[in-house]
Order: structure tokens, then C-alpha cells, then sequence
């Protein structure tokens, strides 16, 4: 019965899950203003990295992300939510066919930029220009697990779409799992990228 130690691989893993699954709950109550959301995703980002990391209580660590970061994570996501309606509405409503380059180009930065600009947020001290700019600096520089971040993305969304027209029943469990466990999927290779300029910082901070 090792796998039901606490220190188990199978335990660890379903208390990540169990955190995963209550970051995605927190993330959705404090999303509800909408304003709110990118305060909500980089609050996700920071109690989810905190989480892998065992650092603190994953509620507290959350509200503590979220306070800290509304004012910036907001004015971010008033250049990604707005973006994002635009992006629908061409996808939707304007057919014209010379257009389409134009929609797959934003469309692509759009992604681009949202895999990495919550992480960012959550992570680095930083102006918001500079923390948009280094968004899509982050996600060419490690274009490999950007693609693999939004594979998981669209794989997920992907499934939501499958369980509505073919199996209703699944979508309560695709939604109670929501973006907090895609969000943890993604810390690891996050964490990955930003190793060295985490470690830059600390050496910076303890010389001075």
C-alpha cells in the first residue's frame, strides 16, 4: 500500500489535483465582475506555482496574488479581454476573404502573448509594457513549450466542445477541472523558462 504514503508519487499527484481543481473554483467566483479576470489568472499562476513548490495555503496564497496584482493584472487584461471580443467578432461576423492573414496574425499573438503574460505578471516585478513585451519574448524565445501549452489549451477546449454536442453529461467535470488544472500543467515548463532569470534575481538581491 506505498502508493497511499503521503509522500507517494500517486498522493502528491492528486493534491496537486485537489489544489488544481480548488485554484480553478477560486479563479472562477473572483472572475465573475469580468473586469476581474487577469487578476484572477495571475492570482491561479502564483498559487499554483506556490502550490507545486509547497509554499503556504493555496487560499491564502491566491488572495494574496490577487491583491497584489489587481491593478497591473487589470490593466492587462483590459489589452487581452477587449483584443479577444475584436478577434471573435472578425472570426464571426466579418467574412471578407483578404482579411484572413490579418486575423490569423492576431489571432496568433493574441496566443502567444496570453500563455506567458499572467506567469509574467504573477512571477516579475515589472511595468506593464515592459511585462507585454517580454510576453511575446518569452513565448518565441521557448517556442517549444508554448506549443506544447497550447496543445493542452486547445486539447481542453477541444474536449469542452466534444462533451457539449456528444456528451453533456462530462461537462460539469471538464468545467470543475477548468483552467486551474491547465494552469498547473503549464507552471512546470513556466518555471523552466524563467529558472535563470529567477536565480539572476536572487544573486542580484543578495549582492546588494
Amino acid at each position: 500500500m506505498n502508493f497511499l504514503s503521503p509522500d507517494s508519487g500517486f498522493m502528491k499527484g492528486l493534491a496537486d489535483l485537489i489544489d488544481a481543481i480548488w485554484i480553478n473554483i477560486l479563479m472562477v467566483v473572483t472572475s465573475i465582475p469580468l473586469i476581474s479576470i487577469g487578476a484572477a489568472l495571475t492570482a491561479g499562476h502564483d498559487a499554483a506555482r506556490r502550490s507545486l513548490e509547497g509554499q503556504g495555503h493555496v487560499t491564502s496564497n491566491y488572495f494574496r496574488a490577487f491583491r497584489s496584482n489587481f491593478v497591473k493584472a487589470t490593466m492587462l487584461w483590459l489589452v487581452f479581454g477587449p483584443l479577444l471580443l475584436l478577434l471573435v467578432y472578425a472570426w464571426v461576423v466579418v467574412q471578407i476573404t483578404p482579411l484572413l492573414i490579418v486575423k490569423f496574425g492576431f489571432s496568433i499573438l493574441w496566443v502567444l502573448g496570453f500563455e506567458w503574460v499572467w506567469a509574467l505578471q504573477s512571477r516579475f516585478e515589472n511595468t506593464i509594457g515592459h511585462t507585454l513585451f517580454n510576453a511575446w519574448v518569452f513565448a518565441l524565445a521557448n517556442l517549444g513549450r508554448t506549443l506544447i501549452m497550447v496543445f493542452f489549451d486547445s486539447l481542453y477546449l477541444a474536449l469542452l466542445v466534444l462533451s457539449w454536442f456528444y456528451m453533456p453529461q462530462g461537462l460539469f467535470l471538464l468545467l470543475l477541472f477548468g483552467y486551474g488544472t491547465l494552469i498547473m500543467v503549464h507552471t512546470p515548463l513556466l518555471n523552466g523558462a524563467f529558472k535563470h532569470f529567477v536565480a539572476n534575481a536572487s544573486m542580484s538581491q543578495t549582492t546588494h
